[in-house]
């Protein structure tokens, strides 16, 4: 069956499923008292799509959310969980692979983005695939190149253990364990997950003794004059689906990604665009791009600058490439310097039980 077929009906399946079916490792670093679970919007952000309304924070529901992004009990043979695609150290992308890697190993077709600030996110995935945050962890546990499980299975092992019945009693009033419900908790651990204290940040909030240098301001205006149409600021992305002109390769299966095409197969307007990206920590993100096909900042300047195929649905803007001086790609990487959130990967909230 082809990949892009399967992933469909994988889609269809799991979607409608996710509301119904219900190795222990250490427990997480303690949390001190005090910590923030609740979610506040940066004053200089939009309003977010998820507001938590049906869905209320509390520390024991951040928790269980936590246990469970970490635990490799969501895996078949359970041996990765979902931080092993997403670790904390690389703004929850997966550092130095080009593609995800699944169970047994297995090979997935698209490079782990950097999980933050998803609340503002209208879809989820390279191709759109999942619009709500409470049913996007669905598709990699029930995706056969990564995590292979089923949603029945992961329902099936919570309640057999030791801890879990305990831990969603907590979190939820009783032991129920149900997909809504593990679905709820990650989705109150990914949804604290904001990056907003990067040096932009700082000083797009008036922060004391925090300014752009010369070259940094420089390079906010070359990023304003010919990138700010994808990636509008201050999320750094549109959350549009376009094709940036990369050359057709085929992936790890074989075939030329269709990108939203997947999604869409009937409708060929939709062939070879992807989700635009975040650049938000791009210093802890590399590889870039879905299939992870560049490695360094440098590279991605040079395929915008002079390295543009023309290919079906080629974006409007990138036409005629971006036309990038020398000059102007050194402002403009020390401009994309000021969007790493140093404070968001070192914080405790987000790591790793030990």
């Amino acid at each position: 069956m082809r990949a892009d077929t399967l992933r469909i009906l994988l889609s269809v399946l799991t979607m409608s499923s996710v509301l119904w079916y219900g190795c222990r490792k250490d427990d997480p670093p303690a949390i001190q008292k005090g910590e923030n679970y609740t979610f506040q919007v940066p004053a200089h952000f939009p309003e977010p799509v998820y507001r938590f309304e049906q869905n209320p924070v509390s520390e024991a529901g951040f928790t269980l959310g936590r246990r469970l992004f970490f635990d490799p009990i969501m895996s078949r043979d359970q041996t990765i969980s979902c931080g092993s695609c997403h670790q904390p150290f690389a703004a929850f992308s997966q550092f130095g692979h080009n593609v995800s890697h699944g169970v047994k190993d297995r090979l997935g077709v698209r490079n782990s983005p950097g999980l933050f600030n998803l609340n503002w996110h209208t879809s989820f995935f390279w191709d759109g695939g999942v619009n709500h945050i409470e049913n996007q962890p669905a598709n990699p546990i029930t995706n056969p190149l990564e995590m292979d499980e089923t949603l029945e299975g992961i329902v099936g092992k919570l309640r057999s253990s030791a801890e879990y019945p305990q831990l969603f009693q907590q979190a939820f009033g009783d032991t129920l364990i149900s997909t809504q419900r593990i679905f709820r908790s990650l989705a109150q651990f990914m949804g604290l997950m904001v990056s907003a204290d990067a040096k932009y940040d700082k000083v797009a909030r008036g922060a004391a003794g925090v300014a752009f240098t010369e070259v940094e301001q420089s390079g906010l205006n070359v990023f304003r004059e010919k990138c700010v149409q994808c990636h509008t600021e201050p999320l750094f992305s549109d959350f549009s689906f376009r094709n940036n002109g990369l050359a057709l390769l085929p992936n790890t299966q074989g075939e030329v990604d269709l990108g939203r095409g997947v999604i869409e197969p009937n409708d060929s307007g939709s062939y070879y665009r992807f989700k635009v990206p975040s650049l938000r920590n791009l210093k802890y993100t590399q590889p870039y791009m879905h299939d992870g096909r560049f490695t360094t900042i440098d590279e991605v300047l040079d395929h915008y600058s002079n390295g543009i195929h023309v290919t079906l649905n080629l974006d409007p803007l990138l036409q005629t490439g971006l036309s990038l001086s020398t000059a102007e790609k050194s402002a403009l990487k020390a401009f994309l310097e000021t969007l790493n959130d140093e404070t968001f990967v070192k914080d405790p909230r987000f790591q790793e039980p030990q």
